[in-house]
């Protein structure tokens, strides 16, 4: 823990320099392509982040806010687009922007946010999750694929308010959700589009949706050109999984990943598709129907494709081993403190 804690202070040390370096030479020079080659050389950097750390909370960390978001808002501010623009008042801003999945709310009195007493209950569960895993050898698989999905779940979204916790309490801004209760989406569109990692969404759709459709449709119709630019999302979505699951497995990626994400881009755009049909508008489907639907079908092929790398990996095992570990060494870091 203290070798991962001294990597982690030099990550961070040549992160804060590199970032620097974008805010004060980077903007001085015009938005296009020569800006994009000026913050290259950073890019690179981030994707070699993860490298340093062995845990896959660290590594797994480096490559989702640095490797993955980091370097997207970098690119996309490249060219004054995404959420480094405008550019922030100050460094300590431009550096909270682009180093967390993080991005002001304009309206401060969202219906997203979620009240404390349910997020305390999440704590209590994702707890009592940990504790499950003593007795795993007793689970059925389908136990265990409800055990992983909620995990990833709860670890996420918790570690995510925290990262959020500690920005407001720094820049005293209010700052979006990133999850909007993913479990009562009632389809695949509502699921991906306004309830799981927001901010990831936020970036694929300038990054990666709007120009494949912009330029799709110089040669097909509006419904194919969105149908393509879907997929296109995914597909890089995917891309980029399998690269985060290589930082933290060390292992070959096997493609389970991207044709996970592919098969949910496909599903989604035929969904959207089929929703759009004069029949289909007049008729609407109960969400005492659709959400299980919906659900079910985001955990099942997260257990037939998703998680198979990880569970070869071993990394169910790591997981609530490091997260155990972490909170010792906190405890004993204060108790030491304390006596």
């Amino acid at each position: 823990m203290e070798e991962e804690l001294k990597n982690f202070i030099k990550v961070w040390v040549s992160i804060i320099i590199s970032v620097s370096y974008c805010y004060y030479l980077s903007t001085r020079i015009k938005p296009g392509v020569l800006r994009l080659l000026s913050v290259l050389p950073v890019c690179v950097l981030f994707l070699l982040l993860p490298l340093f750390f062995s845990s896959v909370h660290f590594s797994g960390s480096a490559a989702f806010f640095f490797t993955w978001l980091a370097n997207f808002k970098l690119i996309l501010f490249s060219f004054d687009k995404g959420p480094l623009y405008p550019l922030p008042q100050t460094l300590s801003w431009f550096i909270y922007f682009t180093c967390f999945p993080i991005k002001s709310q304009h309206n401060p009195k969202s219906q997203n946010e979620i009240p404390k007493w349910v997020f305390a209950i999440k704590v209590i569960i994702f707890g009592v999750l940990l504790r499950m895993y003593d007795y795993k050898q007793h689970l059925s698989p389908t136990m265990l694929l409800v055990l992983y999905s909620l995990h990833i779940y709860l670890e996420l979204e918790i570690g995510l308010v925290l990262v959020k916790a500690l920005v407001f309490i720094s820049l005293g801004c209010d700052l979006e959700p990133q999850f909007n209760e993913p479990y009562l989406a009632t389809s695949l569109q509502d699921f991906w589009g306004r309830r799981w990692n927001l901010m990831v969404t936020a970036i694929l759709r300038p990054a990666v949706y709007d120009p494949v459709q912009r330029i799709a449709e110089w040669k097909m119709s509006s419904d194919h050109a969105r149908f393509l630019a879907v997929l296109a999302t995914f597909l890089v979505s995917g891309a980029v999984h399998e690269l985060i699951f290589f930082y933290i497995t060390h292992k070959m990626p096997t493609g389970e990943v991207t044709w996970f994400f592919v098969l949910h881009g496909v599903c989604t755009a035929a969904e959207v598709a089929v929703r759009k049909r004069t029949f289909m508008q007049r008729w609407k489907m109960s969400h005492m129907v659709s959400r299980p639907l919906t659900v079910g079908f985001v955990v099942l092929t997260t257990g037939w494709l998703f998680f198979p790398p990880l569970i070869r990996s071993g990394m169910f095992e790591k997981l609530p081993n490091e997260v155990l570990l972490c909170i010792d060494f906190v405890k004993h870091k204060l108790f030491n403190f304390g006596s």
